[in-house]
């Protein structure tokens, strides 16, 4: 056994009913892994459905903890357990659901396997899960898949039977690029070569399924790959001991090796690696350690140790997705990217395509859906170092949270760095923004107003904008129609669209603001989300966002543009406030009441710019 692993990381998957929490329930009662009180209640307790005589084990309770699940007859959380081989080494068993709409559960649980069992009914056959979760498993890294075929008793134990499964399997995962797979014959009800091995089937030569993963060894890319060391604190002690504690990820490292801090491409070599047991002579992946330099360098909590220059930070990356949360995933739309110890606001700028995890085929797409997996393009507000996933998890895994609702919305795994910070150098000019300004003798602010179609929002800045010039303040609007002629002339009004749209406008009005203009922005903006994301843009006091308040009503019997006409006719579905909601700002600098006078609203306004 490698002390490198001293635990197996297994996750068990397959199509709803093709028998996962029996297979898991009799290795876990059959290797004494089983609580007493947990295994007199699978003797005593008995669910819908369920065949097994009371008195004896009903091991498929010994891994659904959800009542929801009890009542079903199915698994939809994961479920962990622990079952100890017996060559000491401890198992850490992840049952994953089986249906399709829980697949984003089943992402999860296979996101940190190192070995896969994907059951397979012998009576009936490969089915579309099969191979969804094949392709999940695939995707997230895990290295080993067993096929477990289960339920051969019901097929007389067919040696043909098993040959014809497997070989649909196997061209699944030549596809799919898995090297390592191989197929067992079991059935987890009577016990044949789950932990020992049948008599019922002598045709079959290779190790029971206890057996095969007690031989189970980790493949050697994490430990040969380059030296990879997430910071997790930093250690300060007397003495002037400065160390930074961590695990090593991959490869390793000895005294005297000169790391780079990928972050900033700073370099030093290695004094000491210390443990609570004294110092070693190397660290090796999976040990946890405390690292010290030859020199001080400046690292932070989450900052990344690596050999060489490989792993350099970038601000955009091309990424395989797991989307998980409820409501769709669009373009242009800002969320928190974590990874390892550091977070990171970040926008997806595109989505490339949606993928058929059965077929294997690669759709166009421009959202993905809960439990879709798709590419898409991520741009991070600053520049941070990850690996391809395939190359490193710990460095090229991450998550996206909703940064209002705060959920975790998806699971992403990183293939390929598109922009490299160290190559793109922003140029400090001496003439700044603050020099323009006062050249232009007036504060430089953003302002933005947002309301519906008809409300009034480019009648008011139009009439803001006339008083200013009359006071010798340079301005600009920025009008909603006016950039989608030009600008924005190839999105349409889909949400993801109208998101990109407001990205693209904040970034050319930042632009304008640092030339020293006030710049009005006359933009709908129906999307809390998407204005907050433009405010971040801007420091305190640059941006100010105006709510042009005017009842839907109102707007309609305006209608300047025709537009509501249309709505109602059926010809404009995705007309904000009536084919699609308008998320008025919770709150905004300043409400104009667009049913008001107008000089008297462009009044106020003039007055809040110069005020700010």
């Amino acid at each position: 056994m490698s002390g490198q692993t001293p635990v197996l990381h297994l996750v068990t998957c397959g199509s709803v009913d093709d028998g996962k929490s029996t297979l898991i329930g009799r290795l876990l009662v059959e290797t004494d892994s089983v609580p007493i009180d947990q295994l007199e209640y699978a003797r005593t307790t008995r669910r819908g459905g369920s065949t097994v005589p009371v008195g004896e084990v009903d091991y498929s309770l010994l891994t659904d903890g959800l009542e929801a699940e009890r009542e079903q007859g199915i698994t939809i959380d994961v479920a962990y357990r622990h079952l100890n081989l017996p060559n000491g080494r401890r198992v850490l068993i992840a049952d994953s659901p089986g249906h399709e709409q829980y697949t984003r559960n089943m992402a999860v649980a296979a996101s940190n396997g190192d070995v896969a069992v994907l059951l397979v009914d012998a009576a009936r056959g490969v089915r579309p899960q099969t191979h969804r979760h094949l392709t999940v498993c695939a995707l997230m890294g895990v290295q080993t898949i067993i096929v477990a075929v289960n339920k051969m008793d019901l097929v007389d134990f067919s040696h043909e039977v098993f040959e014809q499964v497997m070989g649909e399997v196997r061209t699944t995962a030549a596809r799919l690029g898995v090297e390592q797979i191989n197929g067992i014959p079991v059935s987890a009800v009577t016990g044949a070569n789950v932990t020992t091995k049948s008599d019922d089937m002598p045709w079959y030569k290779g190790e029971s399924l206890l057996g095969a993963l007690a031989i189970w060894e980790p493949v050697g890319r994490v430990v040969n790959e380059g030296f990879r060391f997430p910071v997790q604190f930093i250690v300060r002690a007397q003495g002037n001991f400065r160390g930074y504690a961590g695990t090593v990820v991959a490869g390793s490292v000895r005294p005297g090796d000169e790391i780079m801090v990928a972050d900033s491409g700073r370099s030093a070599k290695i004094d000491r690696i210390v443990t609570s047991d004294g110092d070693l002579q190397e660290a090796k992946y999976g040990q946890a350690v405390t690292l010290t330099l030859d020199h001080e360098v400046d690292i932070t909590r989450g900052d990344i140790l690596a050999s060489g220059s490989s792993l350099q930070p970038a601000d955009r990356f091309g990424v395989d997705m797991v989307w998980l949360g409820e409501e769709p995933l669009a373009h242009g739309r800002s969320y928190l990217l974590i990874s390892g110890s550091r977070s990171v606001p970040a926008t997806v700028t595109s989505v490339r395509h949606r993928l058929d995890v059965v077929s294997g085929h690669e759709h166009a797409a421009r959202v993905l859906n809960m439990n879709d997996i798709g590419r898409v393009e991520i741009a991070t507000d600053r520049p941070i170092p990850m690996d391809p996933y395939a190359l490193c998890r710990d460095t090229g895994g991450f998550l996206l949270v909703d940064r209002v609702s705060a959920d975790t919305v998806a699971a992403g795994l990183s293939r390929h760095a598109m922009r490299r910070a160290f190559n793109l150098v922003p140029h400090d000019y001496e003439v700044d923004h603050q020099a323009r300004s006062a050249l232009m003798g007036h504060p430089a602010r953003v302002v933005w107003l947002t309301g519906l179609s008809g409300s009034g929002k480019s009648t008011i800045a139009d009439a803001a904008v006339r008083k200013l010039h009359a006071m010798g303040i340079h301005t600009y609007v920025l009008d909603g129609d006016n950039v989608r002629t030009g600008l924005n002339k190839d999105l349409g009004f889909t949400p993801e669209d109208r998101a990109e749209n407001v990205r693209r406008v904040a970034e050319v009005s930042k632009l304008m603001r640092d030339s020293g203009v006030v710049v009005f922005v006359a933009l709908v903006s129906p999307y809390r989300s998407d204005r907050e994301t433009a405010a971040a843009l801007f420091a305190e006091g640059q941006f100010v966002e105006v709510f042009v308040d005017t009842p839907v009503d109102i707007c309609s019997e305006r209608d300047p543009k025709g537009l509501y006409a249309k709505a109602a006719a059926g010809n404009l579905p995705n007309m904000t406030g009536v084919g699609q909601i308008y998320e008025p700002p919770v709150s905004p600098d300043l409400t104009l009441r667009g049913t008001g006078d107008l000089e008297a609203s462009a009044d106020l306004l003039v007055a809040s710019i110069l005020e700010a």
